[in-house]
């Protein structure tokens, strides 16, 4: 198959797919071809009227004739209108039902995505995709559909209607037609390919805007002196898009100026065709014949032209349905299994089995042969050099990414074969960097429990040492935390997603350098909290600093992905490697860090 023809196959597909999503709703759109085809034949009735008006009623001066002739045209024309209104409502209240399913479709399967796809992706691609190129195929799936039908369907039967009336004026009024539609699928490849660059451009326009309005990227923009070159970058991009906009919205616009010309000359053609087939003062046609068969004419000019229109406009609509359709058919690396083990509350053991992950394009492994148990209410700790894989390992238990080869099991089930349901129930996460919703203090500590009792919100931040200072706030549990927490603290943020993960009760906690963002005096009020909360549930700790981990059950050393030390932390001094060499440089900073303090106080006083 060469290239032309995948093309069109792959056109084919996609229009049969696009059709797949209306299928919910065929009745509805039965509904609407019966409006569309009553209206097409509605719209039919005066010609034939004014016909019998001109040729009739007026010249024999039939008045009752003329009367009833008349009120028929206003009664055709309320019906007519009446089935618009209606056939607008239905069809509109269609699209926006596929619309909708559309977008939940594809909000849904990037929930499914694993975090890899979204640590490669920029948030303002997806945002876009989301928003923009769904939200411009609305006129496409809400209007442009159902006018194309109606449209062809007024177009056939007024072109019978005039072939009825005299089939000679009505050849040389279609001669044009096959120009017209060749013009039409020029143009509408023209426009799909300007649709492409479009909406990438709208992308990047949304990836800017996501990451350089946001608190994080104004803070950034602001401290480094970037907020004009910030500006001016977005102005650049800004225009491009302006330029792609105009291009879209001209394209072919000369054509269908000419178009439009064409059919608007066309009754001077007709008069002039009928006054050449007759003979002296013997017309081929009748007045009443030639009135009807142009105000016909007259009614195909709107519907030929804006049925070139909407092939246009479909032709753009394609490439949007295709970008939607590109995230759709997103492979899902990370899947739940079909027929996940059924089980109770678990006990909390969790064991890595000869486990190895590497990165995609990376060839070197990350981790390489973790062999670790953590008995049912064990505490295990992580420490190593930065890059050494300890992250990376805590992100292995909830299954945000799976082992390359090797098993990780919960009560000796492997994770893989847990629902995400069941999986999320039995490992709770406190990551370093902490994320809280622009909400207030109880919907962010809810989204781990919905239907936690403010008992229960009390007791959670009472354990985490957050609940006083709530209190002292006007609102309480209340208050706003703004743009991802921002109206808090660091360690106030932290303590918030420790009562969050408390709140939730999992057996098993991992705490991803939980405490790294508190002070000393908060660390160790929050590391009594923790240790309280730990109490009868397995808890991992990766540490970045060591007196946190002290009393953990047992210490592990990653050293370039691989377990270089393990046991206690008395047992790991004794031994005199990595773990007691990173013991003595995290000495030294403390040592350091209270030097500089000291020197601080005296040189204030």
């Amino acid at each position: 198959m060469n290239s032309a023809e995948s093309t069109a196959a792959a056109s084919q597909v996609s229009v049969r797919r696009i059709v797949r999503l209306f299928g919910p709703y065929r009745w509805s759109l039965l509904f609407v071809a019966v409006l569309v085809g009553a209206s097409s034949l509605v719209s039919l009735v005066n010609p034939f009227l004014i016909r019998e008006i001109v040729d009739v009623a007026l010249p024999r001066g039939r008045t009752g004739l003329l009367s009833l002739l008349a009120l028929g045209m206003i009664v055709v024309s309320i019906a007519n209108s009446s089935i618009s209104v209606l056939q607008a409502y239905v069809s509109t209240k269609v699209g926006q039902r596929v619309m909708h399913d559309l977008r939940t479709a594809v909000y849904a399967h990037l929930q499914r995505m694993s975090l890899a796809f979204y640590t490669r992706t920029r948030t303002g691609e997806v945002q876009s995709r989301i928003a923009n190129d769904i939200g411009d195929m609305q006129a496409t799936v809400t209007t442009t559909a159902t006018t194309l039908v109606s449209d062809l369907t007024i177009v056939v039967a007024t072109v019978v209607a005039m072939t009825v009336l005299d089939w000679r004026l009505t050849l040389v009024s279609v001669v044009m037609v096959p120009f017209f539609v060749w013009v039409s699928r020029r143009v509408g490849a023209e426009r799909r390919r300007i649709t492409r660059d479009r909406q990438r451009q709208h992308a990047a326009i949304s990836s800017i805007v996501q990451e350089s309005l946001s608190v994080s990227g104004i803070l950034l923009g602001h401290t480094m002196g970037r907020s004009r070159s910030l500006t001016e970058n977005f102005a650049r991009e800004s225009d491009r898009l302006s330029d792609l906009e105009v291009r879209s919205n001209m394209a072919g616009r000369w054509t269908q100026s000419l178009t439009w010309i064409v059919m608007a000359s066309m009754p001077a053609v007709v008069y002039w065709v009928a006054g050449l087939t007759g003979r002296g003062d013997h017309m081929a046609v009748s007045i009443g014949t030639l009135v009807a068969f142009t105000t016909l004419q007259q009614n195909l000019l709107r519907p030929a032209v804006s049925l070139m229109d909407a092939g246009v406009e479909i032709q753009s609509s394609l490439e949007l349905f295709g970008r939607i359709f590109e995230y759709l058919d997103l492979p899902v690396d990370i899947a739940e299994p079909r027929h996940p083990v059924a089980a109770a509350r678990p006990r909390g053991e969790l064991s890595l089995h000869g486990v190895r992950f590497s990165y995609p394009g990376v060839e070197r492994p990350t981790l390489n042969g973790i062999d670790v148990t953590v008995p049912a209410g064990r505490t295990l700790a992580i420490v190593g050099e930065t890059g050494s894989g300890k992250t990376t390992l805590s992100y292995l238990v909830p299954r945000l990414y799976d082992a390359t080869s090797g098993r990780v099991t919960i009560d000796g089930t492997d994770v893989r074969d847990m629902s995400f349901d069941a999986l999320a129930a039995a490992v709770g996460m406190v990551f370093q960097e902490t994320y809280l919703f622009h909400a207030s203090v109880a919907d962010n500590l809810r989204f781990a429990k919905p239907d936690a009792t403010d008992e229960e919100l009390v007791a959670a931040a009472r354990v985490a040492h957050i609940h006083d200072h709530l209190m002292s706030l006007p609102d309480g549990y209340a208050t706003m935390v703004g743009e991802r927490g921002y109206r808090f603290s660091g360690g106030e943020k932290q303590r918030l997603a420790i009562a969050r993960a408390i709140l939730r009760d999992p057996p098993i906690l991992v705490l991803d350098e939980a405490t790294s963002a508190l002070d000393t005096q908060t660390e160790q009020a929050v590391q009594e909290a923790i240790d309280a909360a730990s109490a009868g549930r397995t808890t991992i700790t990766i540490a970045h600093r060591l007196s946190t981990i002290r009393d953990a059950d047992e210490i592990i050393v990653l050293d370039a992905g691989e377990i270089a030390e393990r046991g206690t932390h008395d047992e790991l001094l004794a031994l005199g490697g990595h773990y007691a060499a990173l013991v003595r440089r995290d000495a030294e900073m403390n040592d350091r860090g209270r030097l500089t303090a000291t020197d601080g106080l005296t040189g204030f006083n």
